[in-house]
């Protein structure tokens, strides 16, 4: 029967059959098993987010130098160079407003409401400000809002200068900074993006820090001297002229060269849009909740610093521009330390903002001037750590659409949280002491590093003995290169 024979299987067929039959299955098991390995796409929200993910940008190679990369870029320097400018003149003047504050009233706890008062509008219009930074052009937001910093600057230094100045000219001019400040921070933010592009983000946001930390280093120092020297009004009249200087930076940049954004229409619900972006990822949100529990006590270190040069170090102005160099110098090492730093972890966050926590507690014990400095400069590299590396995580995880609204939100909650502590830790110097204050300053850290661990822990995959793994180790999906969903 040929018709038999020639349909019926050979021994070598069939076992060839069997052979592919086992390979597609292993292939589809081991796929399965990469797949749970995998780090997941991003979500796509909004057909913005579809559009990015379906043209994914080429991997670049990296540069030897990526911070020499970045400041390549023009509008990049430029915007650099406003903020030496910027930087260094305000932390003069905010040496200037706290010491005139003092010596006009003899009191800390004004000078903690003088912090309020800059804070305060922070929190009433935080959101808003986002709103505002996707809304309209960031480089001609900035431009307005540096304009109202030199001019309010400006009339402090000329009622001073002229012996007219009074502690609630001062107070005034907090809150109208403040209100500036609302517009200001998140459009700056965002704004980061566009002069140096997504390739140089992370290297971009690092020399922001360090030149903000330089300006911290030199500001106290240049604003010991002017007072020593000239008296307070002098020292705002150079803030005014630097704001004025950085209105011009900006209005050099050449537009066409700055990272293309989307344009978010005027529509309802953007508000809650954002706040439903920031909910829906995890990471941004547990970024936002900790920098809260480490603003609200752990980063306002003016007042306290205030309350130990006049109480415990019995010196002057120049020993309160000392104190806060030392806690620049740290700051500035940080920010160094961080341009080499590849990734960013949440795990990693909360162990740092607990250092924090412990070093604050760890001052205050100290019995020494050149102890506590010491101790001061290690919290200055930790904070700028954490600070930095919390900001690069969100910065490099939210879409570009919702990037302003993002943004206002964390810097609401950083700011918002400074401005309760100000007249908080101004309180508990006054009634109880420098070192007392500087306790109060270590307990917001210590209870977030403490409340946010337990949260991830909980909430993770393999609960506490995990998130202890993730902690102590190093893993390709927490690098903050791309998005990660939940």
């Amino acid at each position: 029967m040929p018709s038999a024979r020639r349909h019926a299987p050979s021994p070598t067929r069939t076992r060839r059959t069997t052979t592919a039959a086992t390979s597609r299955l292993s292939r589809t098991l081991h796929g399965s098993r990469l797949a749970l390995h995998r780090r997941p796409r991003p979500v796509a929200d909004t057909p913005a987010d579809a559009a990015a993910a379906a043209s994914p940008a080429p991997a670049a190679p990296r540069p030897r130098n990526a911070t020499l990369a970045a400041l390549g870029v023009r509008n990049f320097r430029l915007y650099v160079f406003s903020q030496v400018l910027t930087n260094t003149s305000g932390w003069a003047a905010r040496v200037a407003q706290d010491w005139l504050v003092l010596s006009l009233t003899g009191s800390a706890a004004l000078v903690g409401l003088t912090v309020t008062l800059q804070f305060v509008p922070m929190l009433l219009l935080g959101l808003v400000g986002g709103v505002v930074a996707d809304r309209f052009p960031r480089r001609r937001v900035l431009m307005v809002t540096q304009s109202v910093f030199g001019l309010s600057t400006l009339t402090i230094a000329v009622l001073a200068i002229s012996g007219h100045v009074q502690a609630w000219h001062v107070l005034v001019a907090a809150f109208v900074s403040g209100l500036a400040t609302v517009f200001d921070n998140p459009a700056r933010q965002a704004f980061v993006h566009e002069v140096a592009g997504p390739q140089h983000l992370r290297q971009a946001i690092s020399v922001n820090s360090a030149v903000f930390q330089l300006g911290g280093l030199v500001g106290p120092a240049v604003a010991g001297g002017l007072i020593s020297a000239l008296g307070e009004g002098w020292t705002f009249l150079l803030n005014a002229v630097a704001c004025l200087a950085a209105v011009a930076l900006l209005a050099v940049m050449r537009t066409a060269e700055l990272t293309a954004t989307p344009v978010v229409a005027r529509a309802k619900g953007q508000l809650r849009e954002g706040l439903a972006y920031v909910r829906r990822s995890p990471r941004i949100l547990w970024s936002v909740v900790l920098v809260g529990f480490v603003a609200v006590t752990g980063v306002n270190m003016a007042t306290v610093l205030a309350a130990y040069t006049d109480q415990v170090f019995r010196t002057d102005a120049g020993g309160y521009a000392l104190l806060t160099s030392m806690l620049a110098v740290g700051a500035l090492t940080g920010a160094l330390l961080s341009t080499r730093r590849r990734g960013s972890r949440i795990t990693h966050l909360v162990l740092l903002a607990g250092a924090i926590g412990l070093l604050q507690l760890l001052a205050a014990a100290a019995p020494s001037r050149a102890g506590f400095i010491t101790v001061l400069i290690a919290m200055g590299v930790v904070t700028l750590l954490y600070l930095t590396g919390s900001n690069t995580l969100v910065q490099t995880t939210v879409a570009p659409h919702v990037r302003g609204r993002v943004m206002a939100l964390y810097v609401l909650v950083l700011l918002g949280a400074q401005a309760v502590s100000g007249t908080l830790i101004g309180w508990v110097c006054e009634h109880l002491g420098a070192r007392a204050g500087m306790v109060a300053c270590g307990v917001g850290p210590l209870l977030g590093a403490v409340v946010v661990g337990l949260a991830l822990a909980r909430r993770s995959e393999g609960g506490t003995r995990a998130t202890i793994h993730r902690f102590t180790h190093r893993s390709p999906a927490d690098e903050v290169g791309e998005p990660v969903a939940a």
